[in-house]
């Protein structure tokens, strides 16, 4: 997504002249006006060839910008990752693409530039990688969770991978059990071209007990994910929006889909109203990525068990700006031998 929202500087709506698509491509310098109604839903693109081709065609820089509008631009939703974009810019020949949601709402923009040069970030990125995994026994018997393998990588690998795609370089893994296999494989992350660093639990200290080991506090907002969440989220987009919204907590949350094996009877008292047959319910969940402000960890009790929900909790009490960052990219926990067949089968066979 474009840097600090310039996309916004490129807004017009459709009651606009050609004159004004003109001065917004000259001040916002994307190179294209993002024609929108006034929920931000997306009618069309403008770009300076096709003012040039209005022109051509005996229009005026009075003449109404609805006469030069494409309106079946190229567009993308949250979801797709940079290499899809990159694929789509070089076969159609462009170099923006607006970023859409499942209402053709409009949420942001991809620039050639950025997208071939992914924006460097000094955040620090924190992996909570000291679990046991007791559901996965026995492979976590001599294996931590987060090495199991999916496809020729570790999950850890494919998480910090995944990051560093997005301009995160610096990490720090939380580690406990067998942590040593951890540090022994990634050792200071310069084989990865990043910077690795560990906070080691001497016992169990929950989902968000090792923040408070960490030292010094860090200057920025820092990113937080289990080791054992693996999604195509693009922490550039959820450290954009936990910026823009000046929160102090950030959740990343998806959709979880539930089918009722039953059929459900709806009634009023004794009468009967109907049947839903195995009925598809959707929840929100907890994703286990977060984003929190640096004051965050000075709240957190040193070498004391804490989950996150529980740190979430106490500064939602403490009516401090807590929020929730939607992510509709593909995500999964890794939690059972299921999940890990599933996910190696669907993706990295």
């Amino acid at each position: 997504m474009s840097k600090n929202l310039k996309w916004e500087n490129a807004l017009l709506s459709p009651t606009s002249l050609i004159k004004d698509a003109a001065q917004v491509l000259s001040d916002a310098a994307l190179k294209i006006v993002l024609i929108t109604d006034s929920n931000l839903k997306l009618i069309g693109t403008v770009t300076d060839g096709d003012i040039r081709r209005g022109l051509l065609r005996g229009l005026t820089l009075g003449s109404p910008i609805s006469t030069v509008i494409n309106r079946n631009a190229t567009t993308v939703l949250r979801s797709y990752t940079r290499e899809n974009v990159l694929e789509l810019m070089l076969t159609k020949k462009i170099f923006q693409i607006p970023i859409v949601d499942e209402d053709s709402k409009l949420v942001g923009l991809h620039l050639w530039d950025e997208v071939i040069t992914p924006a460097t970030h000094n955040n620090l990125m924190i992996i909570m990688a000291g679990g046991e995994g007791k559901r996965l026994l026995p492979k976590t018997e001599k294996v931590p969770k987060p090495m199991l393998l999916l496809g020729d990588k570790p999950i850890l690998e494919h998480i910090i991978l995944r990051a560093k795609a997005n301009g995160i370089k610096r990490f720090v893994l939380a580690i406990h059990h067998l942590g040593e296999v951890i540090e022994e494989y990634f050792g200071d992350g310069q084989s990865l071209g990043v910077k690795i660093s560990y906070v080691k639990e001497t016992f169990p200290m929950g989902t968000a007990g090792a923040l408070g080991l960490i030292n010094p506090i860090p200057t920025e907002a820092i990113i937080v994910t289990n080791g054992d969440v693996l999604t195509d989220i693009n922490y550039s987009d959820i450290l954009e929006f936990h910026t823009k919204n000046r929160a102090l907590a950030t959740i990343a949350i998806t959709t979880h889909r539930w089918q009722n094996p039953y059929g459900v009877v709806k009634n009023a008292g004794i009468k009967y109203l109907g049947l839903s047959e195995k009925p598809i319910l959707h929840f929100l969940i907890n994703a286990g990525v977060y984003v929190l402000e640096p004051q965050t960890l000075s709240t957190i009790k040193k070498h004391g068990f804490l989950n996150m929900t529980d740190l979430i909790e106490f500064l939602r009490q403490a009516e401090s700006e807590v929020i929730v960052f939607p992510i509709f990219e593909r995500w999964s926990d890794l939690g059972s031998h299921e999940d890990l067949n599933r996910i190696t089968k669907e993706f990295y066979d």
